[in-house]
């Protein structure tokens, strides 16, 4: 029997391929990054073509690296970035325009327009999250308005709009299949969360035809099979589908109603399982479908989202270039005691969970003389830890649970200075597994789970280690003041950018 199965995550600013074998371990691995668009001022755009490409790409080095044979792999699972929106001509299978990022802020209007007149009560009821410009419901009714003919043919069913998922489902089933999973559905505005369908009321209040869009599936069920010209003559069944922060919850072991997970990427994302509790009253957080299946209900999740975490360092490399790689950042944190009192808000994309700002802009305080490279390095890690702080003080609010450990992943996970000061900034434990790479492991074993590799969720909750576990070792008055001085320097940086039409 195939007892390997391979992983695409499709990120923000690369897809990354994993090999999985039987003991739960990466065998193989493939990245490849691919350029990013920023036509205007919060605008940020793909070329969807660069994200199907780089996906083929990684899957091939992540076989080679793991010197498997094709027919050694059991199946396929797909992760993503959700809320990013594509858009493509069904008869030619080309994108008619660039994808709609989801960290991009032109729906600002849009949203807002849609939050009056009971819009705002109808879509937190309704779908668990709040109307802004971060959701693909947006980004697909700006494209149907500023593109032109584009909604004529999209009401006649000649256009297709989906999140990554059902792009890349497309491409590998040469046009096959139409279809997303329910996570990444529940990212759009425009499905509802208790009937995992989409919604005619939401559609109507957003702008969006349902003509134009893919079914609606478990997380957990064979999409299609691909292309066998893609891998190597192997036509491999597409198993699994998760959103990105939905995989990471699952490769975390996060089974349980309570436990919480924080993947540190491009943004950080902070969730909470609730179990088959569904959250409809919160006002600072997001509820989402954490995954489906067929047989079993459907599980929830309370999220706090981060538009700008990783983000700030990349910037810091590719933009400021004071930093040649993430990995300085470390031994430059550690080499001063404190940032001299600068702070950094890093609302480079506006800010989401807990405060919900799209006109919120980036803002350095307090810049002296002595003000160095070291400084403003660190000061970007410890606004990691604190708008993480902000937000588990969000969950813990909303839903009446405390947390008692935070389990993290992502990129920044292996930043030894950052986990010990996230650990001092929430005043829990920090628990770091083996592997980080959470978001592509969660679709590789929700794959391995419907073909069979693995039997069950406790054989996965096995699989996981820690690496590293980082305890608390701040007051709890330092930690208050540090807090109370972070959010004076947030309230400075809200409401900046000016709303376009």
């Amino acid at each position: 029997m195939a007892s390997f199965v391979v992983a695409i995550d499709q990120g923000t600013t690369g897809s990354t391929a994993v090999v999985v074998g039987e003991d739960g371990r990466i065998a193989g691995r493939g990245y490849q990054e691919f350029p990013q668009h920023y036509p205007r001022s919060g605008w940020v755009e793909h070329d969807p073509l660069d994200l199907w490409r780089s996906s083929v790409e990684v899957v091939g080095r992540a076989v080679a690296d793991a010197g498997v044979a094709p027919g050694d792999l059991a199946g396929l699972g797909i992760t993503n970035q959700r809320e990013t929106t594509v858009c493509w001509d069904r008869a030619t299978g080309e994108p008619v325009t660039r994808a709609i990022v989801w960290q991009d802020r032109r729906t600002a209007a849009i949203a807002r327009r849609l939050a009056e007149g009971g819009g705002d009560e109808l879509i937190r009821r309704k779908t668990g999250l709040l109307p802004d410009a971060y959701f693909a419901g947006t980004k697909m009714r700006w494209l149907l308005d500023h593109v032109d003919g584009l909604r004529k043919r999209a009401e006649a069913g000649e256009i297709a709009f989906g999140t990554v998922d059902s792009w890349l489902v497309w491409k590998l089933t040469g046009g096959e299949v139409f279809a997303t999973d329910v996570t990444n559905a529940s990212r759009t505005l425009l499905m509802d969360l208790a009937t995992l369908a989409w919604d005619d009321e939401l559609l109507d209040l957003v702008g969006v035809p349902k003509a134009a869009l893919p079914e609606i599936r478990p997380s957990a069920h064979v999409f299609g099979t691909t292309r066998p010209e893609l891998f190597n003559g192997l036509a491999l069944p597409i198993a699994g589908i998760l959103g990105d922060q939905q995989s990471a919850l699952f490769a975390q072991a996060c089974f349980e109603p309570g436990q919480v997970k924080n993947t540190y990427g491009t943004g950080s994302f902070m969730l909470m399982n609730t179990g088959t509790e569904r959250l409809t009253r919160q006002r600072k957080l997001l509820t989402t479908v954490a995954v489906g299946f067929s047989d079993q209900p459907t599980e929830y999740a309370l999220e706090g989202s981060i538009l700008v975490t990783g983000a700030a360092v990349q910037w810091l490399r590719d933009e400021l270039g004071i930093i040649g790689n993430a990995a300085e950042t470390e031994e430059l944190a550690r080499g001063i005691d404190s940032t001299d009192d600068l702070w950094f808000v890093p609302a480079l994309t506006g800010l989401g969970a807990p405060h919900w700002d799209p006109h919120a802009r980036g803002l350095i305080i307090g810049i002296s003389r002595g003000t160095s490279r070291a400084h403003l390095v660190r000061a970007t890690l410890e606004s990691i830890a604190y708008q993480s702080a902000d937000v588990a003080r969000a969950i813990v609010e909303e839903s009446g649970n405390p947390i008692t450990e935070l389990r993290a992943d992502g990129g920044a996970a292996g930043n030894g200075w950052l986990m010990q000061y996230q650990a001092d900034m929430l005043g829990v434990p920090v628990d770091v597994p083996e592997s980080i790479e959470t978001t592509s492991l969660g679709s590789a074993y929700l794959a391995g789970l419907d073909t069979g590799v693995w039997s069950d969720r406790a054989e996965l909750q096995r699989r996981r280690r820690t690496a590293r576990r980082y305890e608390p070792t701040m007051s709890g008055d330092q930690r208050e003041a540090i807090l109370d001085r972070w959010h004076q320097a947030v309230d400075r940086s809200r409401g900046w950018a000016v709303e376009e039409a």
